[in-house]
């Protein structure tokens, strides 16, 4: 990959450099970041976040000796920021006493990222590209435990320059941040062909460690390459040992080994090789890593980042067990895995939507392969919410979070179909409430016994979705039973509709962490949608009786909720206090969240204009359901969030909880009150700002054609995320990389107007704002869509996966394709 073929959405100059992190590493891994300056940071490998966390040594050098004799060191990386410089013992930055380039830039399309570094007084100019295989629909090639990093050698001038570019690292065996032990410590260098690599292990630690497991440093150099490297470095006091390094690179480039007798002994792999005049080389290094002793968390209490004792594993240790055998594979596929990487972000990348929008999607992606998700060794996928510094944060697969991204369910469907096995499964007991944690291990998954409003009607239509792309009447027959049962459980006394007219009335446990009382648009909403989905699927399985039923529910619901929940402007929330806390039904209410008055609820929404409360309206319209409520209703609230919660400044914003904007940003506030209406205790998060929730707003808008609203809402927070506040991979909720923002990929699909069922194999190309390229998915396959202003409507084009095809319905035609599944490659020129 050139750097001309390396796709860019955004660039960084150097004052967007501080905060940019992105994470390499595949679905479930773990991961290593790329920082914006070229340093790597944040190793999370060893089974538990880990902000900060690095090696004790870990930094990549480059020497360049030229004609005239001159030969200079430096370290791959970029200018230390000023807030770097002061500390009680000199700078407290990494690798802060290493001579750096001068100058420095960032480009990126998650998953790629390029590190721009250049220095007048450096013959080389070094362009460092980080990536990590992604393709959407193959969770087996985007779940692989490596880290990709190519160097790239520029020189620049005329005559050749001698270099020698050397990667170091200590040995982190038995480290993660938390954890800290050794156990026996060795790097053992390792060869085949043009692969050369130094593996970590750690005999001693026991087998069950946490931080147990083992990391490669492997090189790919090129064939004229003289390769070198050191197994341990010198062990020297007063900063000896790094000196012995640097003088033996910049000596005569070629790296001696050494004697030491350090816990984490120091590892180093060199290549050296002539630039020529005007060339350019490459030395890739790749990372690849195992480390299987993955804890269940605990998930009994309320101490919800917390782990237990039960080794679950990984399942990336069971299919790499072997980190340099994985190496060695992804060595040998690089070419290829490149490629189909390339393909897939360019199929984002191309498209006509605005860059802002493009970047949303793609950049919040990266939440799939962090210390958010992982996969037990079993083969079940699982998410924490978010994740803190050094643990989880919010255990369980939480429905009410998750519920809100769709990107699961379009780009990776054995992800999806996972959360929905064990939220159906295995977290609905016989009445039909659904544990909204799942616990673990699997035996464990209904111990939380609390059911969540919003994520138990949301997990309806997630599973109505999965089915719809993918046409599987097994996987519907096989969940349907407890998913009607989830939704029966609306019904039973003292439950949220006990009364069984489409509204719920009852105790609303819900993603505010908090009880709603009364009807509500947001629970509300949800309510409506899934029991569309559920008459959608009820008719699917034959149960034509539950069918209807549904659909008299939501039409009785939805005509409530429009004559008495909106107001004329938004749709508002009717408190109704219970008079005796015993009739609430069991599993509904939480121990201490809530409000602990039921006769007088605090904690309410009551009359505040909510920035999601159409969030089943926009699930609904994204998944093909249709419209919930009143349309100019639903278009008139819309208008009416962004108008009072949108804000230009928080200067003078009062906010007594968590802060995610500041100064002069802009955002859409949780919530906002007319100056009479406001509780005196409103439920926690109302003066606060969420990303997740923004941009579920600002998809509602797109759904009702009101781009440029949309578009600002998008703006700003990418504006916000800009690298140099705010990590541009990592948008923090509850936690950091939270589940929540990929409800940016919502935003691209509905600009994109392409959908699919496998139902009936029928893609639809609907009404666009613009008329370029555009994606389609379906979780298992992905392409474009170009539309045509000559020979027919345009050409379908199928980059990964499979697709099978019945029909193709462009502006109302529909057109018959030449055969009945077009697979990857495949090109369809509609006429």
């Amino acid at each position: 990959m050139t750097a001309a073929d390396c796709p860019v959405l955004r660039s960084y100059d150097a004052a967007h450099l501080d905060r940019i992190a992105l994470p390499l590493g595949g679905i479930g891994t773990g991961t290593i970041c790329l920082g914006g300056r070229g340093d790597l940071r944040d190793f999370e490998l060893g089974n538990r976040p880990a902000k900060g966390f690095r090696p004790d040594v870990m930094f990549v050098a480059v020497r360049a000796a030229t004609g005239n004799g001159h030969v200079e060191t430096l370290v791959v990386e970029g200018p230390l920021p000023v807030e770097e410089y002061e500390g009680a013992f000199g700078s407290p930055a990494p690798n802060h006493g290493l001579p750096r380039f001068a100058e420095c830039g960032f480009d990126t399309a998650y998953p790629f990222g390029q590190v721009r570094l250049r220095d007048k007084a450096f013959p080389l100019e070094v362009t460092v590209q980080g990536f990590n295989p992604l393709v959407f629909g193959d969770t087996a090639i985007s779940s692989l435990p490596v880290a990709v990093l190519r160097y790239r050698l520029h020189n620049r001038g005329d005559e050749p320059v001698h270099t020698t570019i050397a990667m170091s690292m200590s040995n982190l065996v038995g480290a993660n941040g938390t954890a800290d032990e050794t156990g026996h410590n060795q790097n053992t260098k390792r060869e085949s062909g043009a692969l050369h690599g130094i593996t970590m292990t750690a005999q001693g630690l026991p087998d069950d460690a946490e931080a147990a497991g083992e990391l490669t440093m492997a090189m790919i150099a090129p064939s004229d390459a003289n390769v070198s490297h050191r197994t341990r470095w010198a062990d020297l006091s007063w900063g000896g040992s790094l000196l012995d390094f640097w003088d033996d690179l910049t000596d005569d480039g070629v790296l001696g080994e050494r004697e030491s007798q350090i816990e984490r002994p120091v590892a180093s792999l060199a290549a050296m090789l002539d630039v020529p005049g005007g060339g350019t080389a490459d030395v890739t290094y790749l990372l690849t890593w195992n480390f299987p002793n993955r804890r269940a968390w605990s998930g009994s209490g309320t101490h919800l980042g917390e782990y237990g004792d039960t080794v679950i594993g990984n399942a990336y240790s069971v299919a790499h067990r072997d980190s340099w055998a994985t190496a060695a594979l992804v060595a040998e596929r690089l070419p290829e895995l490149e490629g189909v990487t390339l393909d897939a972000i360019r199929a984002v990348v191309d498209t006509d939507a605005p860059v802002t929008l493009r970047e949303a999607a793609l950049f919040n992606l990266s939440t799939l392969r962090s210390p958010t998700v992982f996969q037990s060794a079993a083969g079940d996928y699982y998410g924490w919410e978010g994740v803190g510094d050094r643990a989880g944060s919010c255990h369980g697969t939480c429905t009410h979070v998750w519920g809100y991204e769709f990107a699961t369910s379009l780009l990776f469907a054995p992800v999806a179909r996972s959360f929905r096995t064990t939220q159906y499964a295995r977290c609905t007991d016989e009445s039909g409430l659904m544990s909204f944690r799942a616990g673990l291990p699997v035996e464990d998954s209904r111990v939380w016994r609390l059911a969540a409003a919003d994520g138990q009607m949301a997990c309806l239509v997630h599973l109505y979705l999965d089915w719809k792309l993918s046409g599987d009447r097994d996987l519907l027959r096989s969940l349907w039973p407890a998913a009607r049962r989830s939704l029966e459980f609306c019904w039973i006394p003292g439950g949220w509709d006990a009364d069984q007219d489409g509204v719920m009335e009852g105790v609303q446990h819900n993603t505010m962490d908090v009880e709603y009382y009364g009807p509500n648009p947001q629970m509300g909403s949800w309510y409506l949608a899934a029991l569309r989905a559920a008459e959608e699927m009820a008719h699917a399985v034959g149960e034509s009786d539950f069918a209807e039923r549904c659909h008299a529910l939501f039409e009785n619901g939805s005509a409530w909720l429009d004559g008495n929940l909106f107001n004329g402007d938004f749709y508002r929330h009717e408190v109704r206090p219970v008079a005796d806390a015993d009739k609430i039904a069991e599993g509904l209410r939480h121990h201490s969240m809530g409000s602990a008055n039921t006769v007088d609820p605090d904690l309410q929404l009551a009359d505040g204009c909510l920035v999601d409360q159409l969030v089943g309206q926009y699930a609904a319209t994204l998944t093909g359901l249709g419209a919930l409520l009143d349309d100019e209703h639903v278009r008139s609230a819309l208008l009416a969030v962004h108008k009072r919660n949108f804000r230009r400044g928080f200067a003078h914003h009062f906010n007594p909880m968590r802060s995610f904007v500041l100064a002069d940003e802009a955002a859409v506030l949780m919530c906002t009150y007319d100056d009479d209406k406001r509780p005196v205790r409103p439920f926690p998060y109302f003066g606060e700002v969420m990303t997740g929730f923004e941009y579920t707003l600002a998809s509602g808008l797109l759904q009702v054609g009101e781009t440029d609203r949309a578009m600002e809402i998008i703006d700003a927070i990418r504006s916000r995320y800009d690298g140099r506040r705010r990590n541009p991979f990592d948008e923090a909720e509850c936690g950091h990389h939270y589940a929540r923002a990929m409800a940016s990929w919502s935003a691209f699909t509905t600009w994109n107007a392409i959908s699919y069922s496998g139902v009936n194999q029928v893609l639809t190309v609907g009404e666009r704002r613009a008329y370029g390229p555009a994606f389609w998915s379906t979780g298992s396959a992905f392409g474009t869509w170009e539309p045509s202003t000559s020979d027919g409507p345009g050409r379908l084009r199928v980059t990964g996966g499979d697709l099978p095809l019945k029909a193709l319905e462009v502006a109302g035609r529909t057109y018959q394709p030449p055969k009945a599944v077009l697979r990857a490659g495949e090109v369809w020129k509609v006429t």
